[in-house]
């Protein structure tokens, strides 16, 4: 069973990474019963959820994110499509800052809204 956050602890990267990978793993499951040729979506959501691994273990202060973010980005050759990324992230991550209903989404495990949510 998949841990269930407070949302007002998503104000620390990290901690908003965890339950932003969390989102992605679920993406990643109603992806896989598409269709159509999802290279592409594959290769975006492995680079997010590398960029969200590298949150996590660095643990950055929330002041310090999106600096910190830029010199990911710095620091990586051809770091075009990381860039990009980096700034989805850090849009998102503002997002869950100014917005307590992503944030609640965010904390409950992203819950898709054609399947029922987990109750604990």
């Amino acid at each position: 069973m998949e841990r269930k956050l407070d949302p007002t602890t998503l104000v620390r990267p990290a901690i908003f990474c965890q339950a932003l990978l969390q989102a992605v793993q679920v993406s990643e499951e109603r992806r896989k019963r598409r269709k159509r040729d999802q290279t592409p979506d594959q290769l975006g959501q492995e680079l997010k959820r590398w960029i969200l691994e590298q949150v996590i273990a660095a643990d950055p202060e929330p002041e310090e994110f999106e600096r910190w973010l830029l010199e990911l980005v710095l620091r990586t050759p051809g770091s075009g499509g990381l860039r990009a990324m980096c700034q989805e992230v850090f849009l998102e991550y503002q997002l869950a800052q100014h917005d307590p209903d992503f944030r609640t989404w965010l904390a409950l495990g992203a819950p898709s809204a054609d399947k029922p949510a987990k109750l604990c």
